[in-house]
C-alpha cells in the first residue's frame, strides 16, 4: 500500500503538515506534531479506522484516495479445480462453501446432505455462525 496523504492534501490546497494538523483538529482529531510529521512524510505503521475516517472527512476524500494499493491484489497461486469459494464452478462441484452457503444440487444445503451443523459461540469467530463439527 502507498500512503498518499500528502498528495491528497496538496490537491486540496493544504501545503504543510502544520496546516493539515489544524484542519484535522477542526474536525475533532488532535494529532501531535511528531505524529503529524510521520503521517505527512512517511508511511504509518498503523492507523486507526476512526482517524482515517476523520482524515477523509477533513479532506473530502475516500480511504482509497489516501491508501492506494501497489501492484496487483494477492491471489492464490491456483484455486482448486472447483474454483474459488462462492463461484459458480465451486457451487457446481458440490463442495461445501466455507461461508456456509448451500451445496449445489442438495436442497437445504449441508444439513440435507447429512452434515450436522453446530453453532459456534459468539466469542469464537463470527457470532452464531454454523460450522460442521470436528
Amino acid at each position: 500500500m502507498r500512503w498518499e496523504l500528502k498528495q491528497c492534501a496538496l490537491q486540496r490546497g493544504i501545503t504543510t503538515a502544520a496546516r493539515l494538523r489544524r484542519v484535522l483538529a477542526a474536525h475533532g482529531l488532535a494529532v501531535s506534531a511528531g505524529k503529524m510529521s510521520g503521517l505527512w512524510s512517511g508511511i504509518p505503521v498503523t492507523i486507526r479506522l476512526d482517524d482515517l475516517e476523520v482524515i477523509c472527512t477533513a479532506l473530502a476524500c475516500r480511504p482509497s484516495d489516501v491508501l492506494v494499493p501497489e501492484g496487483s491484489p494477492a491471489v492464490p497461486a491456483a484455486w482448486p479445480a472447483s474454483g474459488p469459494p462462492g463461484s459458480a464452478e465451486h457451487a457446481a462441484s458440490g463442495l461445501p462453501d466455507p461461508a456456509g452457503h448451500a451445496v449445489s444440487g442438495v436442497p437445504g444445503g449441508l444439513e440435507a446432505a447429512g452434515t450436522r451443523l453446530s453453532r459456534v459461540p459468539s466469542g469464537a469467530g463470527r457470532a452464531g455462525r454454523l460450522v460442521p463439527p470436528l
